[in-house]
């Protein structure tokens, strides 16, 4: 992901503290390729604990590179019903509310 397409408070410290970026990307990278999980799978995970953090901002980042690399709204739709018998109705709600910020335009 080039750092024109991060989330501002990433970017920023993708600008202000490189060397720290890149590491944290490589940390990305070598847990990605820890396991045998395919990407898109890694990408629904992903949006799975970003659901469960309950953090707004990487739902929609995760939900936005998945539909950028042709994941369809409905299984991130359905990522988010995934998470109320586990992580309650109101988060659940939220993690929806917040795909179909993207989903929905």
């Amino acid at each position: 992901m080039s750092q024109e397409q991060l989330p501002a408070g990433a970017g920023k410290v993708a600008e202000q503290y490189p060397e720290v970026w890149d590491a944290y990307a490589e940390l990305g990278k070598a847990c990605a390729e820890a396991g045998p999980l395919d990407e898109r799978t890694r990408r629904l995970v992903k949006l799975a604990l970003a659901v469960g953090a309950r953090s707004e901002g990487a739902v929609h980042s995760h939900a936005r590179r998945g539909l950028e690399e042709g994941e369809s709204p409905e299984a991130l739709k359905q990522v988010a019903m995934l998470a109320i018998p586990t992580l309650g109705l109101p988060t659940g709600v939220a993690a929806l509310t917040w795909i179909e910020d993207l989903t929905e335009k």
